[in-house]
């Protein structure tokens, strides 16, 4: 047969593949056959091959698998396509990398309407599904006319015929006590709840254990079904409901006690996102468990037993207090304020109920205020309602003052249970503020969804400049920096992103007044409709001079400026929000330019393209200073 590989001749270069359009009201399984050949051992800049989805209407490409591991046979890939009223487009690509060596080549690249987890059997690429190898018992496909064992079924499920195949598991190699097999689906790629169902046949003479399990990507296992004692040497339906809001792998095991113990079959194994049984249990939003405190404290509540121990606050900008972490100017929580700071008080935050066996990640942000020693002055703790038992999860040790620091702690309990926020003020020395914002819930752990794939349009500058780069040719440039910069009283603390990470600033130091630095984005995708920018800028400094957006179209000379802010803003970072249109390609462009003294060091963080209009609508487009340097908290 033939298959395609990347031109190794083009040093640097990305090679690219796309589909046609393409349309998919239904759920649809993507089923690639791969292969990355190399004869080096490592190499530090590895060939990756990547698929993206491209959607009509969005000016970046969501990457939906990337891989880099290089193997020595043909491998398959099965990634599921949510329903779409949209067109979309499939984008293959080939990066090679620094090594000469390596080739990457596709054979087969199909996609089928359903999911998955689906399979009948009847392809030899039986969709993906592995048996986990066993010197003695494996899951062999069956059928087909092919007398290759002791206990062969006479007809297959799916065609109920003798060409039609099946998997089965034979006891006739069992050598001790107990062995399992293990087939196994592939990895699932979107959140999927409903009806797993699958036909099996069973024939024992001694007792054999089929089991079903979930294995999430840490290795935890879950007993979904287990067959009951009853004989069935005739195709009979298994129904089970089936939860996976991230990535698991579905397993069916069977094991043995003798040789004699007879064998299992499985065929047609299907999915359907409706339950089963009659549950009809909607699948647990963890958004509901999250609050920025903007309008309310949303699901949160405290115990009135205790007093009002966090007050719901805003600062108005200014250049001496820190405002929230959502937009700089907005609403967040603080504890031990001048009501409630009197020794040993203690205020409890309860987030609403979560259910029980789900493995969770908590992120929040966290600020501290104070002269004294902190440590221990803000705790997470886990509450178990049927027990009535607080687990301690989390708990701040010293950190830099004043800003804002993210957590994330990953959790799993078997039962319902709720996060519960703890400020202790022990004694007049060990009592001083604790802010709190931006709360939010995932499923699955934190880890994984590091390893998740980024969003598509954001850039964090924790690991690169993403699709920015620098417009030098003798101005001030852009540097990636974490920490605080140089000069005093001037530039952030910390990155907006997690308070400890990179951000982008200029230099004042470096440049002279009215010097330029611009950093422009690589030419963006045009497409009918609104697109909303949203990133945060930091402008503390006593000469702080211009920082400036424009929107620069392709074949167009001049910049339209979309933005603008001139002079010192705040000590906070500050949320901009730009909304724009271009049906051509274009590029975005920030352009900060130094102001009169050192004190001008300008930094942006945490930049996002999303398509369609902005939700809110920020007043002024084009500011100079703040207008009052009020240093109070609101309450």
């Amino acid at each position: 047969g033939h298959y395609i590989s990347v031109d190794t001749s083009y040093e640097g270069e990305k090679a690219v593949l796309s589909s046609p359009d393409l349309y998919s009201e239904e759920w649809s399984c993507v089923r690639l056959i791969y292969q990355i050949a190399t004869t080096s051992d490592t190499s530090p800049d590895p060939a990756r091959l990547n698929l993206y989805l491209r959607q009509e209407g969005e000016s970046f490409d969501h990457l939906l698998w990337s891989v880099k591991e290089p193997s020595d046979s043909w491998l398959i890939a099965s990634l599921d396509l949510m329903n779409s009223t949209k067109k979309y487009k499939l984008v293959l690509e080939g990066e090679m990398g620094q090594d000469k060596s390596t080739s990457i080549a596709v054979f087969e690249i199909k996609i089928t309407s359903g999911y998955c987890i689906e399979c009948d059997f009847e392809e030899n690429h039986l969709c993906g599904y592995v048996n986990r190898w066993n010197p003695n018992v494996n899951w062999f496909v069956g059928g087909g006319n092919i007398r290759n064992s002791q206990s062969i079924l006479p007809k297959d499920h799916t065609l109920n015929s003798a060409l039609g195949h099946y998997m089965y598991v034979d006891s006739v190699y069992v050598k001790h006590f107990q062995e399992v097999a293990q087939l196994i689906s592939p990895k699932t790629t979107a959140p999927i709840s409903g009806c797993l169902s699958f036909y099996y046949q069973l024939k024992q003479e001694s007792s054999i254990v089929f089991t079903v399990y979930l294995r999430d990507m840490s290795g935890f296992y879950e007993e979904i079904w287990k067959t009951d004692s009853t004989l069935n040497e005739d195709w009979a339906l298994a129904e089970v409901d089936f939860n996976a809001p991230y990535p698991m792998e579905v397993i069916f095991e069977v094991a043995f006690n003798s040789a004699k113990g007879g064998y299992v079959a499985l065929d047609d194994i299907s999915f359907s996102p409706v339950y089963c049984s009659n549950q009809t249990g909607t699948p647990f939003n963890p958004t509901s468990a999250g609050c920025n405190f903007e309008e309310d404290l949303c699901n949160f509540y405290q115990d009135h037993k205790d007093g009002p121990g966090w007050s719901r606050v805003k600062v108005k900008r200014n250049v001496y207090r820190a405002g929230d972490h959502t937009t700089g100017f907005g609403y967040y929580l603080l504890a031990n304020t001048k009501f409630t700071s009197q020794p040993e008080y203690i205020g409890r935050l309860y987030g609403p109920t979560l259910p029980g066996n789900l493995q969770f990640c908590l992120r929040f942000y966290y600020a501290l205020y104070g002269f004294f020693k902190m440590s221990g002055t803000l705790a997470v703790y886990i509450f178990e309602e049927n027990h009535v038992v607080q687990e301690k999860i989390w708990s701040v040790l010293d950190s830099p003052k004043g800003v804002w620091t993210q957590a994330e702690i990953s959790f799993k309990k078997p039962m319902p249970c709720k996060v519960v926020f703890v400020s202790w003020c022990k004694s007049f020395w060990d009592c001083g503020l604790v802010a709190l914002d931006d709360v939010s819930l995932s499923l699955g752990s934190c880890q994984a969804a590091d390893l998740l794939l980024p969003s598509p349009g954001e850039c964090t500058f924790e690991k690169d400049e993403c699709v920015f780069t620098q417009k030098k040719r003798g101005r001030g440039s852009w540097h990636r920096k974490r920490g605080p910069t140089p000069t005093s009283y001037t530039g952030p603390k910390g990155d907006h992103t997690t308070g400890v990470g990179y951000y982008m600033y200029i230099e004042a130091s470096n440049m002279v007044y009215g010097q330029r630095a611009y950093l422009v984005s690589r030419s963006l995708r045009g497409t009918s409709g609104k697109q909303c920018l949203t990133f945060f800028y930091h402008m503390y400094g006593a000469g702080t001079g211009l920082l400036s957006v424009y929107l620069k179209k392709e074949g167009d000379e001049e910049e339209i400026p979309l933005w603008r802010r001139t002079g010192e803003q705040s000590i906070s970072w500050l949320r901009g929000l730009i909304e724009y249109e271009s049906d051509t390609n274009y590029q975005i462009i920030f352009e900060a330019i130094r102001g009169v003294s050192i004190r001008s060091d300008t930094a942006i963080d945490d930049i996002l393209f999303q398509a369609g209009p902005c939700l809110e609508v920020e007043e002024i487009q084009f500011s100079s200073g703040y207008p009052d340097s009020l240093n109070e908290i609101e309450y």
